[in-house]
Parts: C-alpha cells; structure tokens; sequence
C-alpha cells in the first residue's frame, strides 16, 4: 500500500478520535484542581511510562537517528548523563517541591527571593517551553507537509494550525489530568515504530541486530567516544551537559514535574523519576541502534539519503514496507502530540499561577475557569506562530538546535534555582536579578560565537547551558549579601 495524503488524513481522524475518548473519560466532573494537578492522584507508574514519550519527543524520535550520521554515539554521553540529573531531581528537587506543595515550581523563587525573581523565572520557563516545544511539533508538521500534502497543494500553516487546535480541544477541559493517560498511548506507538522499522530492516537485509552493529561498528558508526576536549562531542563534556539538561529541562520545568507533582506522594514521585531514568537509558540507545541501522541499510542498498538528517527516518520507513511507514506515521504524531499537549497545560498553570497569582487570588473557582480557558487560548496562538516563523530557519538537526536553545534558555533558571537552594545565607537584591538572567544569555551567544577564534579552537557544546547557569549563579552572587538564613529550606 502506497501512503496518500487521504490515508495520512484517514490515520490522524482515527488516533485523534482516540485521545478524544481519553479525554472524555478522564475529564469527568473536572474542575481546576484537575487540570493543574490531576487532583494528585495519578498512579507513579503510569506517569513514569508516559513521560518516556514525553521525555523524547519528536526531535529524539527524528534527529537522533539521524545525528548518528554525523556524531556517530556520541549522543550516548548525554544520555549517561541524564542518571546523574535524575538523581538530583529525585533527592534534592522533589523533595523541597513536595516540602512547599507547590503547583508552580517557580513559586520558590518568590519565597526565596522575591516576586521580580518570581516573574524572571516564570518567563525563562514560558520562553524556553514554548520554543522547545514549538519546534518539536514543527518537526512532525515539517515531515507531513514534505511528505505527503506539498504535492497536493495544502500548505505548510494550514496543517500546523489543524494540529494545534486539535491538541487545543481535547486538553481543554481535564488538562494534566487528561495527558497523564495520553501521555501513555503515544509512548507505546512511538516505541512499536522505532522497533517495528529496525525489525523490517534486519529482515530485509537477512541479517541479525548483532551482526548489524558489529558491521555498522567496523563502518565507524558507533563511536561513543570522542577524546578531543576541544570538540563540541568531547565525552566528559557530554556526560555533564547530559546531567545539567536533565536537571535543567526536567528538574526546572514545569511541563515534566507538574506530571511528578500528580502523583500522591513523594515517595511515588521518587519511584517514577528513577524507573523513567533506567528506561530512558534503554530506549535511547535503541533509536542509536535506528539510526545506525536506517544508515548501514542505505549503505547497503544504495538508499539516497535526504540533504537533512532529519529526513534520514521517514525516507526509509515509507520505502521498507506500508507498516513500517504507518507504524511511523503514528509514532510521528504521537511524538508531537505528547510534547506539545503537556507544554500548553504547563504554560497555562505557569502563567496562573506565577502572573495571575491564582494561588492567592479571591476569584471564584468558575471565574479561574473562564480565566484559564482564555490563556489556554493564547498560549496556543503563540505556540502556532513559534511553529510557522521557525520554517525559515531549519537547515541543521533539530536535536542539535533545541539543545542550543536551552542552553540559552534555561541557564539562568539553573542558576536562580542553584543559587537558591545552596546559598541560603545570602540574599540578593530582588529588583537586579532580571537584569542579571538576561545578560547572562547574550554573553553566552558572544562567547560561543567567537570561542574557536579566542580560545584555540575550542567549541561549545551541550555544555553550554552549564556556562550559561554559573555566570547567572555568580553574578546573582554579586548583587547579594550575608543575612539570616531563609526559611525554605532543602
């Protein structure tokens, strides 16, 4: 069966009347509790498996396969990294969030510096999430459009305006509460894709997963560690970068511990952030062993391989067989959707709770609603046109670009967040700390657009967003001074 644009349209009319039924069942009698906290009754390993897709994304489920071509396993470094930082999250970040019962996780700024730090650090998060998150749907959009509805003359924001207002309407009511179980169908989907085109590529090729990766290793693909420190790939960086994103991009995000946050308890929560990093560990590797097999099979056969990596993934699983390519499309939609439905309820609890300060407001509980809907509204608006003003731009590997991005995004939470919790004798001036969070980025992109130049050939990596953390950390040092040690304690 050869794929049209009628099936594709036939395939997402029957996996969003799915997650509609979801919604359906978990959104009775739901209220506002509900849709920020999933009324803190979500089983821990329902929300550990769900955030494996949730953790991934399209961009791992597209640009890791295909970074193998240029970065052979390097990639696993990060990957390493990120046990590290789900340490940290599950013996130093859960606890005080649990501790203070928090819904926003950037509420401890305001008890520990000050409402201006507050509003800083809810605005990284909504900068960061909303171009992360906009750029891993833009990825699905990108490859429906190249793939399928280009030739038919339906252009590239029209689809991207449909994807965005479905998640819209079956987040709407249940919010967290709904993803929470969402979040579980499309993990399953996107792993039977991944699985599905490996095992469809051995079979056509008559050989077995170790003999491809003993050959694929002979072919330099699976290097896993690069020794030059001067390298943006270098081993010991990728390790550190792994732990301070994940500590970063998990820990200081509200989209992925507002889903920690539902579970009932702390203990539950610990539960879910160690078994999600075990299983992320697994799953990680196996789209490496994609990308390696995707690669020693056009290798093979003479595959023309796409100008973008990112296309490296869905040229061959649309060539290989019609399952292979409807097992991916389905994982392809599943990956949008479960990054982009949990990043539009995480900036709407965000922007309630630390802008509308829901949490002390007098509103009623139905003009909260009414208020809620109306963000909800918004943060779609601007998450459509993220996705339509990004298309000009997309010329490297996404999982390169978005890790760029947070570098720039989410150093300065790294470093609010650390200054807070290990420097509670010292009390910064509230009122500099935006100014500080800004500067700290722009120093970032000059120091990493001349560092080979200045600093002997050296290249920034993922280690950038490391950088970034200390100079926010020590310049928020700067404007502080000794004082009684605060209350919120780790």
């Amino acid at each position: 069966m050869h794929l049209t644009a009628f099936h594709v349209l036939l395939i997402i009319a029957l996996y969003f009347v799915t997650l509609i039924g979801i919604s359906r069942i978990t959104s009775r009698r739901a209220n506002n509790d509900s849709f920020f906290a999933g009324n803190h009754s979500s089983p821990w390993f329902v929300v550990a498996y769900g955030m494996i897709g949730a953790s991934l994304s399209g961009v791992t489920f597209m640009s890791v396969p295909g970074y193998v071509q240029t970065s052979q396993f390097t990639y696993m470094g990060v990957v390493l990294g990120y046990l590290l930082g789900y340490v940290v999250i599950a013996l130093v970040l859960l606890p005080l969030y649990y501790r203070l019962k928090l819904t926003s996780i950037y509420t401890f700024l305001n008890q520990r510096f000050g409402n201006r730090s507050h509003k800083t650090g809810s605005f990284f998060f909504i900068l960061s999430r909303l171009l992360g998150s906009a750029l891993r749907m833009y990825l699905v959009v990108y490859v429906l459009y190249e793939f399928f509805f280009k030739q038919i003359g339906i252009p590239f924001e029209l689809i991207a305006l449909i994807f965005i207002a479905l998640i819209l309407f079956y987040t709407f009511k249940g919010g967290i509460k709904t993803i929470i179980w969402t979040d579980t169908l499309q993990t399953t989907y996107m792993l039977v894709a991944t699985g599905a085109c490996i095992w469809f590529i051995l079979k056509d090729m008559d050989i077995s997963f170790v003999q491809l990766m003993s050959n694929a290793a002979k072919s330099g693909y699976t290097t896993m560690i690069d020794s030059d420190w001067r390298s943006g790939t270098f081993f010991g960086k990728q390790i550190l970068s792994g732990m301070f994103i994940t500590i970063a991009m998990t820990g200081l995000d509200q989209d992925m511990m507002q889903k920690n946050l539902t579970c009932p308890s702390l203990r539950d929560a610990q539960k879910n952030v160690f078994s999600l990093s075990a299983a992320l560990v697994v799953v990680n590797f196996m789209f490496l062993a994609l990308g390696v097999a995707l690669l020693y099979y056009a290798q093979q056969t003479g595959f023309a391989l796409p100008a973008k990596s990112d296309g490296i993934f869905p040229a061959i699983a649309f060539y290989l067989s019609s399952f292979t390519a409807v097992s991916f499309l389905i994982g392809l939609v599943a990956a949008g959707y479960s990054s982009a439905d949990g990043t539009l309820t995480a900036l709407t609890t965000t922007f309630c709770f630390d802008f509308l300060r829901f949490d002390i407001s007098t509103k009623s509980e139905e003009e909260k609603m009414r208020l809620r809907k109306r963000v909800h509204i918004v943060f779609a608006a601007l998450y459509l046109l993220v996705i339509i003003a990004f298309k000009p731009f997309h010329t490297d590997s996404l999982i390169k670009t978005l890790f760029d991005v947070a570098g720039y995004t989410y150093g300065p939470l790294l470093g609010l967040f650390s200054f807070g919790l290990f420097m509670k004798q010292y009390q910064p001036k509230d009122r500099y700390i935006p100014f500080i969070a800004v500067a700290s980025p722009v120093v970032c992109y000059i120091l990493n657009a001349n560092s080979q130049a200045w600093f002997g050939g050296y290249q920034f990596g993922f280690e950038m967003l490391i950088f970034n953390g200390l100079l926010t950390f020590f310049g928020i040092f700067a404007i502080s001074k000794k004082s009684p040690l605060q209350p919120i304690t780790t």
